[in-house]
């Protein structure tokens, strides 16, 4: 959305990424309260609650005519802001969803099986990602509708969830720690330092994924004269998303037979070798290393996550909160990437990424060197 909102209001980079800003920005204030109600209410509350608030957020924009045929001229800033609270119920729903889903996965998950559950469960959304990347192109070219149809679909697309989660009968695990969670708890959690290393290390993670989803198709039309509506949005979603998605399928299968640990060391070179590649100023090695990125980017969630929770999984609830609300780092590090765009160039820009990505590596190596976890 980052690229639409450019291209269709004719904002800067910075103004643009106050989208994600304000999404994840949710993450960072509502992970830690949201997991300590969900020690009380159960995950699937929070699921139910995730999905209500999602929904509350896509309707703003269809109730402001925003479903396909937007009509975007120099007084529609109105149109923007109305879109920007959107995003922020999004966020909202969306951390929410986070802090229940993840840690959901391992109580109907065999002993053993919860990285690999987890990577398969996180290569089916990416299924709904690739979608805000298809569906305006799809819809340009068929049917002449712009990206706001993407509100509707998304709608459709949680009302389904909400009534096919409340189908289902789920045996919870509850925490053995012997007393509540609490705010003091999830913050003493942060005295371990490998729960510190973890919780930066979903930062980081996030912030570049989202750094990536947002600043290719603007590196692809400002250095390659490529459309991002019309061919931009595609193209990052073949090199970028699609790869995720493929990456997490194999890495499901791949964690059968490679300890989790080596995975991760594996994936993040390759994403520093992808990143690597976009500084080379060549359209055909920009697009290997964006692909690189993505492949390597598949499994660094799952694996980081489902890593922290068997290292502690009494303090599941906790540790969830902690981690979901590091995806602020979606938040706050699109924005410097937007700045450094605006004052000097959009390839300038792809330093933010080289730096996370080079902090994964320490995690990684942390990792594959502690013979504790």
């Amino acid at each position: 959305m980052v690229s639409l909102a450019k291209e269709s209001f004719k904002i800067s980079n910075a103004m643009a990424s106050l989208l994600p800003m304000l999404a994840y920005i949710m993450y960072g204030l509502l992970s830690l309260p949201i997991g300590l109600l969900q020690e009380k209410k159960g995950k699937k509350f929070i699921l139910n609650l995730g999905l209500t608030i999602a929904l509350s957020g896509l309707i703003i924009p269809i109730f402001a005519g925003m479903y396909g045929k937007m009509i975007v001229d120099g007084s529609s800033m109105m149109q923007f802001y109305k879109i920007l609270a959107a995003i922020l119920l999004l966020g909202a729903g969306g951390s929410i969803l986070q802090v229940a889903g993840n840690p959901i996965m391992r109580d109907i998950s065999e002993a053993g099986q919860y990285s690999k559950n987890l990577s398969f469960a996180q290569s089916i959304i990416t299924v709904g990602s690739s979608m805000g990347f298809l569906l305006p192109v799809v819809m340009l070219y068929l049917f002449d509708l712009d990206w706001s149809i993407l509100f509707p679909v998304f709608a459709g697309l949680v009302l389904i969830g909400f009534v096919g989660l409340n189908m289902l009968k789920i045996q919870e695990a509850r925490s053995d720690v012997g007393h509540p969670a609490t705010f003091r708890s999830c913050v003493k959690l942060l005295g371990n330092r490998y729960v510190l290393t973890m919780v930066i290390g979903i930062f980081a993670y996030c912030g570049v994924e989202i750094c990536m989803s947002a600043y290719i198709p603007i590196l692809l039309k400002e250095e390659f004269g490529i459309s991002v509506e019309k061919m931009g949005l595609f193209i990052s979603w073949s090199l970028f998303y699609l790869p995720i998605f493929a990456g997490r399928v194999l890495g499901g299968l791949i964690l059968s037979r490679v300890a989790p640990k080596r995975l991760l060391l594996l994936t993040v070179l390759m994403a520093l070798l992808g990143v690597a590649l976009i500084f080379s100023n060549s359209f055909t090695l920009t697009l290997i290393g964006t692909f690189l990125v993505g492949l390597g980017f598949a499994n660094i969630f799952p694996l980081i996550f489902s890593l922290t929770i068997d290292h502690l999984p009494a303090h599941t609830n906790e540790l969830s909160g902690l981690l979901v609300s590091a995806i602020a780092g979606g938040a706050l590090l699109p924005p410097v990437m937007g700045l450094i765009a605006d004052a000097s160039s959009i390839q300038a820009a792809f330093s933010v990424p080289v730096i996370c990505i080079g902090y994964l590596l320490f995690v990684a190596v942390i990792n594959c060197n502690n013979k504790q976890i």
